[in-house]
């Protein structure tokens, strides 16, 4: 699904973003260009790139939880 229309950023691309290690949205926009030009998709692209930095959270505690077992 396309969260910036107008550069083209896809939520494909921001979850990219995130596995690359991308923490904020204005280092989303330096990265993809999400949000530089009209601005009105910050709010989904913030969404998308906190679920996607939720789902890596959880892939990294995985490893971490059954060394603990």
């Amino acid at each position: 699904m396309y969260v910036c229309v107008c550069n083209g950023v896809t939520d494909h691309d921001i979850r990219q973003a995130a596995d690359a290690g991308c923490r904020s949205v204005a280092e989303l926009t330096m990265r993809t260009g999400c949000g530089a030009c009209c601005g009105t998709c910050l709010d989904s692209a913030a969404e998308t790139l906190e679920l996607a930095r939720g789902d890596n959270a959880a892939k990294n505690a995985l490893p971490l939880l059954s060394q603990a077992a």
